[in-house]
């Protein structure tokens, strides 16, 4: 399967969205409009904190299981700490997925009006330096995201601040991932054909291939971004909120051939989510007489999120 074509998803520098603010917004949208994926060079990410996250990532899922498991709560959704190997699957998938992840979240102070809706993060004893890179890349992710979302407002027409009240201490996720060799015999695929729930997702690279998504056409077309790049794609949440005039398009990560089956594959997305109280309702300026509004009842991001928690298995009814 990774013989796919790959996607000609244009590369964008988000040098250029200081520059000259409209022009990118357009090209990001109509990256988005096109593919419902973007590439993003120049993203102000440190390399040398990339770096850092990918060597305390390898450290931290080559930990025995039995210490892994101590930071897996059932309860919790998955939304904190370790997720064990062959726990989530894909909506209407056959088979679970192969990947083992880790979750860290948004640190809030004691008292905060949002502790009810986002557990406070876990962290782990090994590897020793996790704690501090991690929280250092979590606000990285965000403050590119924050850049990100005021060109998608611009592309949309809205004030370029337009999304600053809706993430202001929102319950985004980075997700640190897994996917270990692959035995001849393994039943699924590393990652199961999926959306994403969220508004935006930023992805880092990994070393090895296997990222795809579905084109209109029904062909899979393999992503592969330049080295340093970052590859960010539409989230069902922002595809309701634009009724369907930004699409999250379904991706999957496919097995490697037969001679890679033996390496694991590490990947590192943030899932950019609003406040759990944001209101997803549909904007009126992406309503039209051949748009018409699919979503006429509105729901909060913490509702719209527990809904999909139950569909992938991460919370059960």
């Amino acid at each position: 399967m990774l013989d796919s074509p790959s996607a000609q998803v244009p590369a964008l520098s988000l040098n250029d969205e200081t520059a000259d603010p409209d022009a990118f917004a357009a090209a990001l949208g109509g990256s988005f409009e096109r593919f419902g994926f973007a590439v993003i060079a120049d993203h102000g990410v440190p390399q040398d904190l990339i770096d850092r996250a990918w060597d305390e990532t390898k450290q931290l899922f080559a930990l025995p299981e039995e210490e892994k498991r101590r930071y897996f709560t059932p309860a919790g959704g998955g939304q904190r700490g370790y997720t064990p190997f062959k726990t989530e699957i894909a909506k209407d998938a056959r088979y679970v997925d192969l990947k083992e992840f880790w979750h860290v979240g948004r640190e809030l102070p004691a008292g905060h009006r949002f502790a009810a809706d986002m557990p406070a993060n876990i962290w782990p004893t090994r590897p020793e330096g996790f704690k501090p890179v991690f929280l250092e890349l979590f606000e990285a992710f965000d403050r590119a995201g924050d850049r990100l979302l005021s060109a998608i407002a611009r592309h949309l027409k809205l004030a370029p601040d337009w999304f600053d009240h809706a993430v202001e201490d929102g319950n985004s996720i980075l997700r640190l991932l897994h996917y270990p060799p692959i035995p001849a015999d393994a039943e699924g695929v590393r990652a199961g054909a999926h959306e994403d729930i969220n508004l935006i997702t930023l992805l880092l690279g990994a070393e090895e291939a296997g990222l795809e998504l579905l084109d209109r056409d029904g062909r899979w077309l393999a992503i592969k971004p330049p080295e340093g790049a970052m590859v960010v794609n539409v989230g069902d949440m922002l595809q309701r909120l634009t009724n369907h005039v930004l699409p999250s398009t379904t991706h999957r990560v496919v097995n490697p051939p037969p001679e890679r089956r033996g390496h694991s594959r590490y990947s590192m997305p943030f899932f950019l989510h609003p406040a759990p109280d944001f209101l997803i309702e549909t904007l009126p300026s992406c309503i039209s007489e051949t748009n018409p509004n699919r979503y006429p009842t509105p729901i909060t991001a913490h509702d719209y999120l527990h809904e999909r928690l139950v569909e992938i298995g991460l919370v059960k009814k």
